[in-house]
């Protein structure tokens, strides 16, 4: 049993593939209060770990990375033991947890408030967060996952919607409306901004009331990986100078494409993303590469793109999330990435 820290403060941070999870953390990040030290745990359901290299390295932020399943099923038990040797290096003043978009919640709740974080930590109000949008795709709005994580959610941060026709946000309100038992808030967080009193004042403690339905394909892949021996550095292949990594995965009906480059790879910009472009609409892509124009990250959500700068200078990354049986051959795919590298221009 942990014994160095007390009633560690945990938010949970859940919501679907593309909903806006990072980016509201990026803004909670931003309210952070002088002199704590936060820590960041992030999972992806990719392989290749993208979402971590968004945050830039500072003393009083940690970030951690999983990629490479679900942290509620596959990654439950590498979970445990990374957050056990976080919270002893580390020591943390708060604890920010997200899990992908296609985790559920109730493994994850079962790790946080079991037997080996008795007393060490604290779960607060768990909150969804939603692109309105999502709710007129009937893929997204029957998917067991979805449906859960807004049913297990104390509250909701309403994401995207500056992109949201005022029916659909009309429409998710009336939806949230709708739960039993209510929801504490239901808040607009457009461009992913929330108040952080919104967590700070929120209680903790398992809600007696709130039904916590687990999900039977997780629970398989629960008891899948329970004999299984998970990495932490999931990057054993390292790329070489026009050579990239690539990692496949899937599961849970979903799965994803990516690569990994060396950071002497640069990329013509305007190329790539004419190229990321053409990717059909339905694929979530994110990315952080290395330009002629510097570092950039990529984000690709719903359609909507965004492009900005990036701290990150490791490697360059991108992953491409979809259903099953709806990503692009993979070598065809890594022929026109190649192609779009300057060393490779015609």
């Amino acid at each position: 049993m942990l014994t160095p820290i007390a009633n560690l403060p945990v938010h949970l941070i859940t919501g679907f593939l593309g909903s806006g999870k990072s980016t509201l953390i990026h803004r909670l990040i931003e309210q952070k209060p002088p002199g704590e030290r936060w820590a960041v745990l992030i999972n992806e359901f990719g392989q290749v770990g993208i979402d971590q290299a968004m945050f830039a390295e500072r003393d009083d932020l940690v970030v951690k990375g999983l990629p490479g399943g679900c942290l509620c099923c596959q990654l439950a038990f590498v979970m445990q033991a990374t957050l056990v040797n976080l919270l002893h290096r580390h020591r943390p003043d708060r604890l920010i947890i997200e899990p992908s978009g296609l985790g559920h919640p109730a493994g994850l709740l079962e790790v946080l408030r079991g037997e080996a974080f008795a007393g060490v930590l604290e779960v607060r109000d768990i909150i969804a967060v939603l692109d309105p949008r999502r709710l007129d795709d009937p893929r997204a709005r029957e998917h067991e996952t979805f449906r859960d994580q807004l049913e297990m959610a104390d509250a909701v941060a309403l994401t995207m919607t500056d992109l949201a026709t005022p029916e659909q946000l009309a429409a998710a309100e009336a939806l949230l409306g709708e739960s039993w038992p209510a929801k504490k808030w239901v808040r607009p967080a457009p461009h992913g901004e929330l108040p952080l009193s919104l967590l700070i004042e929120a209680a903790g403690g398992e809600p007696p009331h709130r039904a916590s339905p687990d999900s039977e394909a997780h629970r398989r892949l629960r008891e899948a990986a329970a004999g299984s021996l998970l990495l932490e550095d999931f990057g054993a292949d390292e790329p070489t100078p026009g050579k990239p990594v690539r990692e496949e995965g899937g599961s849970l009906g979903y799965a994803t494409l990516g690569w990994r480059w060396h950071p002497d790879d640069v990329f013509d910009l305007d190329r790539v993303t004419a190229l990321l472009g053409e990717l059909p609409r339905g694929l979530r892509v994110k990315g952080v590469l290395h330009s002629e124009a510097g570092w950039k990250l990529y984000n690709r959500a719903a359609g909507a793109v965004s492009l900005t700068a990036s701290a990150w200078r490791q490697d360059s990354r991108l992953e491409v999330i979809g259903e099953a049986g709806s990503l692009p051959q993979a070598e065809e795919l890594e022929t026109e990435l190649q192609r779009c590298l300057c060393a490779s221009r015609d």
